[in-house]
C-alpha cells in the first residue's frame, strides 16, 4: 500500500531554500503536495492591503515556477482554511501536514485551533520556524518576562547561540501519483482591477532568485557602507530586502550569514557596519516579540496613558498627507515614492510619520492603516512598532519632545535635493538652497524654477513652529523635562 503524502502548507514562506517545513517534508521520504490557501478574512481586522496582494500574486507565481522545476506543483485553494484542508486531506489521503509558523495574533490563534483540530482528527500536524532568527518564547528576561526595550533584548539575542546555517533548496520534490485540482493564481483576484501598479513593476523583481541575488550583492558591495549610507534617501544605501523578508522569499538567517561572510569595516562607535545592519534585522525580531506578547498593540497604545491623548481628527489634513501635498518636500517626496513603488526609505518613513502624529496630531492608527495598504513590505509587527515608536506610546518609544523638523531633516539627509527632485518633479528646478523650503524662497527664484506655490506645489498645511509647539503642549501630560528640535 502506498504511503500517504505530506501536505506542505505554504503561507508567507514563499521560497524553496532554507524552508524548514519543506526540508522536513523531504526528509519524510513521502510524496509532497505543496498547498497555498487564500483566506484573508482569517487575518481580520488586518487583512492584506492592495500593495501586499500585488506582491503576493507575483510571489506565488514565482513559487509555482520554482516548484515545477523541482518536479512538483503548487495547489492553490480558497478558504476557509479548515474546509480547504479537510477537502485536501480527503482528496489525497494525506495524514501529515507541515507548515512554518507566523506570529500575528489572529493567525496564531487560528493555527492553534487548526493544529488541535487536525491532531484530534488523526492528522499529524507539525510547525517549524522559518521566519525569525529568535522566536519570541526563546528571548525573555531572567524573570521570564518579555523585553520592552530593544538594547537589552538584542544583547540577549547576541548572547544566545547564533542562527544556524541556512539549508539549501532540495534538488527534487517527491510527487504523488496524481495531484489534486488547483486554482490558477490569477483566479484569486490579487491584482488590482484598475492598474495602479506600473511603478511597482518597474521597481521590483518579485522572486526568490531576485531576493537571493539582491541580498548577496548588498552583502558583497554595500553593507560595509551601511552605517554611513542608511539614512540617505538620495543614495542606494539600504538593502531593500523588507518585502522579500515579509513574504519569506528570503529568510533572516540567510541574510545573517550573507552579511557575516563579509569582513568588518566601516566601524562606528565600536560597531561594524555589518553589525549595524544586523541590528536592523534585530528590530524586526523585536517587533515580532512585542506583538506576540502584546497583541492588542495593533489597535491600542502599549502605554495606557496615551488612551486619553488629545488627538485631532482632520480629514483634509489626512488626505493632504496621503497624497503628498503637505507643502514640505521631504514629506511629500516620501509619500510619492510610497505610492509609486510601494516602498519608502526608512529615514523618510520616520519623518513622514512624525509629521502626521506630531505636526498634525493625527492618531497614529491612520498612518498605520495607510502604510498597511500601500506598502509592499506591510508587516503587522514592524508597522505597529514603528508607528507606536513615533507616537511615543509604544515600547522603546521615541521621546515625546522629538519632533522632526522636516526642513532640517531634508537638508541633512538629502543635502543636494536629489531625492526630492526625483519624486517631486515640480520642484526639480529649485536650487539646493531652497529645495527643502520653497515657501521661503525669493519670488524670482520660484519664478525661475517654474514653481507656483498654491499652484503646482502647495503651501505648507501647517507652519513648523506652530505644529511643533502644539504637539509639545499636547504631550505635556507625559511630563518630560527637556525638549529638542532635530
Amino acid at each position: 500500500m502506498t504511503e500517504s503524502p505530506v501536505l506542505l502548507w505554504f503561507r508567507r514562506d514563499l521560497r524553496v531554500a532554507d524552508n524548514l517545513a519543506l526540508q522536513a517534508a523531504c526528509e519524510s521520504g513521502r510524496a509532497v503536495i505543496p498547498i497555498f490557501i487564500w483566506a484573508p478574512g482569517e487575518e481580520a481586522p488586518w487583512e492584506p492591503g492592495g500593495a501586499s496582494n500585488w506582491w503576493l500574486h507575483h510571489a506565488l507565481e514565482s513559487l509555482r515556477s520554482s516548484l515545477e522545476k523541482l518536479g512538483s506543483k503548487l495547489i492553490v485553494r480558497r478558504g476557509p482554511t479548515v474546509e480547504a484542508i479537510t477537502r485536501l486531506v480527503s482528496e489525497t489521503g494525506a495524514t501529515t501536514i507541515y507548515w512554518n509558523r507566523l506570529y500575528e495574533p489572529a493567525i496564531t490563534e487560528r493555527d492553534i485551533r487548526i493544529k488541535n483540530w487536525l491532531r484530534g482528527s488523526g492528522v499529524e500536524a507539525s510547525s517549524f520556524n522559518a521566519a525569525l532568527m529568535f522566536e519570541p518564547d526563546t528571548v525573555q528576561t531572567r524573570l521570564g518576562t518579555p523585553y520592552t526595550v530593544f538594547t537589552p533584548y538584542w544583547r540577549a539575542c547576541m548572547d544566545a547561540p547564533p542562527p544556524e546555517a541556512p539549508v539549501p533548496a532540495p534538488k527534487r520534490l517527491a510527487a504523488p501519483a496524481q495531484f489534486p485540482e488547483s486554482l490558477r493564481v490569477e483566479e484569486l483576484g490579487l491584482l488590482p482591477k484598475v492598474d495602479w501598479a506600473g511603478g511597482m513593476r518597474k521597481s521590483w523583481e518579485v522572486s526568490e532568485s531576485a531576493a537571493i541575488s539582491m541580498g548577496e550583492n548588498f552583502a558583497r558591495n554595500a553593507v560595509q557602507e551601511y552605517s554611513d549610507e542608511r539614512d540617505r534617501p538620495d543614495h542606494q544605501g539600504t538593502s531593500r530586502m523588507s518585502p522579500y523578508l515579509h513574504f519569506g522569499q528570503i529568510g533572516p538567517r540567510q541574510l545573517w550569514h550573507m552579511v557575516k561572510l563579509q569582513s568588518s569595516k566601516g566601524a562606528r562607535s565600536g560597531e561594524s557596519s555589518e553589525d549595524c545592519y544586523l541590528r536592523e534585522l534585530g528590530w524586526r525580531e523585536f517587533a515580532h516579540s512585542l506583538l506576540h506578547y502584546f497583541p492588542a498593540t495593533t489597535e491600542k497604545p502599549l502605554r495606557s496613558s496615551f488612551e486619553a491623548f488629545p488627538w485631532r481628527h482632520d480629514e483634509k489634513s489626512i488626505l493632504a498627507w496621503q497624497r503628498g501635498r503637505t507643502g514640505y518636500p521631504i514629506v511629500d517626496a516620501g509619500m510619492h515614492e510610497l505610492w509609486t513603488t510601494g516602498w519608502m526609505h526608512n529615514r523618510v518613513r520616520m519623518v513622514v510619520a512624525s509629521f502626521l502624529v506630531k505636526h498634525l496630531l493625527i492618531h497614529w492608527s491612520h498612518g498605520a492603516r495607510w502604510f498597511w495598504d500601500t506598502l509592499v513590505d506591510a508587516d503587522l509587527a514592524s508597522n505597529t512598532l514603528g508607528w507606536q515608536w513615533t507616537a511615543g506610546c509604544g515600547a522603546d518609544a521615541a521621546p515625546y519632545f522629538r519632533v522632526f523638523n522636516p526642513i532640517l531633516q531634508g537638508e541633512k539627509f538629502d543635502p543636494n535635493g536629489a531625492y526630492v527632485r526625483r519624486w517631486l518633479p515640480a520642484l526639480a528646478g529649485l536650487p539646493s538652497a531652497w529645495i527643502h523650503k520653497p515657501f521661503e524662497a525669493p519670488k524670482n527664484v520660484l519664478a525661475s524654477a517654474n514653481v507656483v506655490l498654491g499652484g503646482n506645489y502647495p503651501n505648507p498645511i501647517v507652519e513648523h513652529k506652530y505644529g511643533r509647539d502644539r504637539a509639545l503642549a499636547a504631550y505635556d501630560f507625559v511630563k518630560k523635562p527637556e525638549t529638542e528640535n532635530l
